[in-house]
């Protein structure tokens, strides 16, 4: 039987009961599609990683996308600050050789001042420019993916109706650009795109919104049946629920005339 088939209360009852730690959204595989961006940031973090000495990947959720680059550093060092996902990726990397610590994600990072030529994060939930820049050393680079603004903004404001141009702004990249510029770090590479996303059923979107716990805050089935079973209905009538993710691809490195 095909997700679209089953029952709506069937189809919650399964994604409400799904663990939602780490970042491996392989339970989507069939239930949700998302184009990819042309950057292949893993492709590119690794590369970076085989040519550092020291790195730094902060935010590393579940260890999935480092674990999955093949050759670190002599030194490679994680961050996470969920219990369950420091739990996760500590059983991933360690086996690698990946020192992973425990880190509440706000400043300031346990690290001391310049020791890291590469600092690496995916999709981070808050971006310290100021610490990225302290833990840089001379000439060092910061590679991330960030999510961009308004990423997925259909659903949100399925859910939570229409958003205020100030929100819908958050996360644009050219406030990560004027925020590494402030930190004295110069921005060398800045692409955006705009990416489609298909939610073929409603499990999908309850798994999505359990998972990606800041698009709709407090999200709980409970709270938002209705609005789910309208749009389980909408799926069957008209296909696919389409929204847009966004995502941009930044590169900012340290001069080598930086003060400390």
């Amino acid at each position: 039987m095909s997700h679209t088939a089953r029952s709506f209360d069937d189809l919650v009852a399964e994604a409400e009961s799904v663990p939602v730690e780490g970042w491996d959204f392989s339970w989507l595989e069939g239930r949700a599609t998302e184009q990819r961006p042309s950057w292949g940031y893993q492709r590119s973090m690794g590369e970076r990683l085989a040519r550092a000495s020291a790195a730094l990947d902060i935010q590393t959720g579940g260890g999935e996308v480092l674990a999955g680059v093949g050759r670190f550093p002599r030194l490679m060092v994680a961050t996470e600050s969920w219990p369950p996902n420091v739990a996760r990726a500590t059983k991933l990397l360690h086996p690698l050789g990946v020192v992973v610590v425990s880190d509440p994600d706000e400043p300031p990072l346990p690290f001391a001042d310049e020791a890291f030529d590469l600092v690496t994060s995916r999709h981070p939930v808050t971006v310290w420019w100021e610490e990225i820049a302290r833990v840089l050393r001379p000439g060092g680079t910061y590679l991330a993916q960030h999510v961009g603004h308004s990423s997925v903004f259909e659903l949100v404001e399925y859910f939570l109706g229409p958003q205020s141009e100030e929100v819908r702004r958050g996360r644009h990249p050219e406030s990560a650009r004027e925020g590494a510029q402030a930190a004295g770090l110069e921005v060398v590479d800045l692409r955006f795109e705009s990416l489609r996303t298909e939610f073929l059923d409603i499990g999908a979107v309850v798994y999505f919104l359990r998972k990606v716990v800041w698009m709709v805050p407090g999200f709980t089935v409970a709270e938002y049946r209705d609005r789910l079973r309208e749009l389980h209905e909408l799926i069957g009538r008209e296909g696919p629920f389409v929204a847009h993710s966004t995502r941009f691809l930044i590169e900012a490195r340290k001069p080598w005339h930086a003060s400390a």
